[in-house]
C-alpha cells in the first residue's frame, strides 16, 4: 500500500459569514499552473471543462458554478480570492430531480447553464434542464446545505436562466430556448419573478432576437449599471461565437447590441459565456469558456473596461470598438496576494468523503463504493450493468473526472478482488466521449486477465471491441493513461509499478455530449448474485507526461 501522508489546510476565516475561509496552501497541479508567480497568469485559468461559468463577488471572496449535465454530485461550487487560484469547494446539487429519471444515464440532459447571485443573506443558485424546466436551489452558506431543487418555471426548452432583482424590489428572469426542445432558438427572453424568487409570476416576454445578427444568442446575464439594463450573451455558436452586449433603459427593451469580444486574429476561438465581476479596488473582469473540443469548455479570465457605457472584453489592440482574448496578464488587483492553488486532480483516498473532483455518470447508489480511509482505500464494488446497455457509455457506475490539461498522465493502483461465485467482473481505468477505450482486468474461470477495449461512437450504441491481453499473476496491477497534445491516449500497464507495458493502439479521445472527455474508474459485472467482487483503488495520481 502507499505511503500514507497528509495535506494539512491551515483556514483562516473571515468575519464574513457567508465567506468562505481561504486556505494558507492548498492543492497544485502537477500539469497546469494559470499563476506564473510573478505578477502575472496565463489563459486558461482553469484548464478543464467547468463549461457555462457564472461568477460573483461577495466580499472578499469570488464564486464560480458551471454546468454539470447528468454527471454527479453535480453543480461544481468553486472559490477563488484573486480569480486566478481556484479550488472546488462542493456541489450544490447531490442528487439530481427527478431521481429516478437520473438513475438512468442522460448524456447530455440534465443541468445546463447556471447562474449564481448573493441575495437578502443567501446565495441563490438557477438551473435549467430542457426536458422539465427552471429550478431554484439556495443556502445561506456557500459549503451549506443547499434546499431541494425547486420548479420555478416548468416547461420544455427553457434554458440558461439568470436572475435580476431591480431597485424597487421587483425581481426577473433572464432566459432563452433550445430549439431541440422548444422548436425556437436564437431568442431571448425575461419573465417576471416573486419578490423572493421562488416563482414565475407570469409567462416569459421576448426582448431580442437575434436571428438575423446573432443566431444561436442564449446564456444571457443581466446587470443593471448607471441606469441602463444590461443583457451579456453569447451568440454565433458554441465553437465559433461571440461575445454580445445589449443595453436598454427598459428591462424589456427595446436593446441596443454592440460585439464586446471576439476571436480576431487571437488563437482563442469562440469566446464568451460567463460573468461580469469586480474586485474590491474597482477593477472589471470576465470569465468566460473556450470549446477545445475533446478536453471540453475551459475558462479564461479576461480584463474588461467600460467606455461610453459599453464594456469592452480582452483588449482592443486595433482600435475597432471590439476586444480580442488575452494569452498573458498581469493579475486582478484585489489588494492582496494570495498563495497559488489548483483544482484538485490527483486522490489518496484518505479521507472518508471522496474528492470533490469525482462525478458519477448518473445518480449513485449507497452500494457503488465505500471511501476506506483509514488504510487509504477506496473500495468500488462491482454492479450488474444495466439490461438494456450497449456498451459502458449507458452504464451509470462510471467515477470520473474531467481531463486537467492538454498533456499529462493519470496512474492509479488497485487490487482486484473477484466475486469466486461469478464470472466476467471487471474493473479498471476508461476514457469517456462519445468514442472511448478501457484497460481492465477481468475474472474468468482459471484466472485474471488484462483486458483492451475500444468503442467507436459509443453514443450510437455501437458494441465495444475487447481483447485478451495477458493472463496476470495477481489481481494487484497498476493502469496508466498517457494523454499528449490533441487528446491522443496511450494506455498501459505494470504489475511491479516501475516497468509499464503499452497495450493496444493510440486511441483518440472525443468529447462526450455538450462536455469534454472523462477519465475514470468502474467496476462492472454481467450477472446478479448474491455478494460483489471489490476493487481497491490504492491512488490515483495525476502527472507530468515521463
Amino acid at each position: 500500500m502507499k505511503h500514507l501522508f497528509s495535506l494539512i489546510l491551515v483556514l483562516s476565516f473571515s468575519i464574513n459569514t457567508f465567506a468562505q475561509p481561504a486556505p494558507k496552501s492548498g492543492y497544485i497541479s502537477k500539469v497546469w499552473v494559470s499563476d506564473l508567480g510573478n505578477g502575472t497568469y496565463k489563459n486558461p485559468v482553469i484548464n478543464a471543462d467547468y463549461s457555462d461559468p457564472d461568477a460573483i463577488r461577495v466580499g472578499d471572496d469570488f464564486y464560480m458554478i458551471a454546468s454539470s449535465f447528468d454527471a454527479i454530485p453535480g453543480l461544481p461550487i468553486l472559490h477563488s480570492r484573486d480569480l486566478v487560484n481556484w479550488k472546488i469547494i462542493g456541489h450544490a446539487l447531490k442528487r439530481q430531480p427527478p431521481f429516478e429519471h437520473f438513475e438512468k444515464t442522460q448524456h447530455g440532459n440534465g443541468v445546463w447553464a447556471p447562474s449564481i447571485r448573493y441575495h437578502n443573506g443567501e446565495f441563490y443558485i438557477y438551473y435549467p434542464d430542457p426536458d422539465f424546466g427552471i429550478y431554484l436551489t439556495k443556502a445561506k452558506t456557500i459549503t451549506g446545505a443547499w434546499s431541494a431543487p425547486k420548479l420555478v418555471a416548468a416547461g420544455k426548452g427553457l434554458i440558461d436562466p439568470c436572475p435580476f432583482w431591480d431597485e424597487d424590489g421587483k425581481a426577473y428572469l433572464a432566459y432563452a430556448y433550445a430549439g431541440s426542445r422548444a422548436g425556437i432558438k436564437s431568442v431571448l427572453a425575461i419573465m417576471p419573478l416573486s419578490s423572493d424568487g421562488s416563482a414565475a409570476t407570469e409567462t416569459g416576454r421576448i426582448v431580442y432576437d437575434g436571428h438575423e445578427l446573432d443566431p444561436t444568442i442564449e446564456g444571457p446575464k443581466v446587470y443593471k449599471r448607471n441606469g441602463y439594463y444590461y443583457l451579456f450573451a453569447p451568440a454565433g455558436g458554441v465553437s465559433t461565437g461571440w461575445q454580445l452586449i445589449l443595453r436598454s433603459k427598459n428591462i424589456y427593451g427595446p436593446y441596443e447590441r454592440k460585439v464586446a469580444m471576439d476571436q480576431g486574429k487571437s488563437s482563442v476561438n469562440g469566446p464568451h459565456q460567463g460573468a461580469w465581476v469586480n474586485t474590491q479596488t474597482g477593477e472589471d473582469w470576465f470569465l468566460h469558456f473556450q470549446d477545445k473540443d475533446a478536453y471540453g469548455r475551459v475558462v479564461h479570465l479576461q480584463p474588461m473596461k467600460w467606455i461610453n457605457n459599453w464594456p469592452i472584453i480582452g483588449l482592443d489592440a486595433d482600435g475597432d470598438g471590439k476586444g480580442e482574448p488575452v494569452i498573458t496578464y498581469k493579475k486582478p488587483n484585489v489588494g492582496k496576494v494570495y498563495p497559488i492553488e489548483t483544482p484538485e486532480e490527483s486522490d489518496e483516498f484518505t479521507t472518508p468523503k471522496l474528492g470533490l473532483q469525482w462525478q458519477w455518470q448518473a445518480n449513485p447508489q449507497p452500494t457503488w463504493l465505500f471511501t476506506d480511509a483509514g488504510r487509504g482505500l477506496l473500495k468500488v464494488y462491482t454492479s450488474k450493468i444495466p439490461d438494456d446497455a450497449k456498451n459502458l457509455w449507458d452504464v451509470p457506475n462510471l467515477l470520473m473526472q474531467k481531463f486537467p490539461a492538454d498533456e499529462f498522465m493519470a496512474t492509479t493502483k488497485l487490487l482486484f478482488k473477484p466475486n469466486p461465485k461469478l464470472e466476467n467482473e471487471k474493473t479498471g481505468l476508461v476514457v469517456m466521449g462519445r468514442s472511448y477505450a478501457q484497460i481492465s482486468i477481468k475474472s474468468k474461470k482459471d484466472g485474471l486477465y488484462l483486458m483492451y477495449g475500444a468503442c467507436q461512437s459509443a453514443d450510437k450504441g455501437k458494441t465495444e471491441n475487447e481483447k485478451e491481453i495477458a493472463k496476470l499473476k495477481s489481481g494487484s496491477v497498476y493502469f496508466r493513461v498517457k494523454v499528449t497534445i490533441g487528446a491522443k491516449c496511450q494506455f498501459s500497464y505494470s504489475e511491479d509499478g516501475t516497468r509499464f507495458t503499452d497495450v493496444g493502439d493510440e486511441f483518440q479521445a472525443t468529447a462526450g455530449q455538450w462536455i469534454g472527455a472523462k477519465m475514470g474508474i468502474f467496476a462492472t459485472r454481467d450477472t446478479q448474485t448474491n455478494d460483489s467482487g471489490i476493487a481497491e483503488y490504492d491512488w490515483f495520481r495525476v502527472q507530468t507526461l515521463k
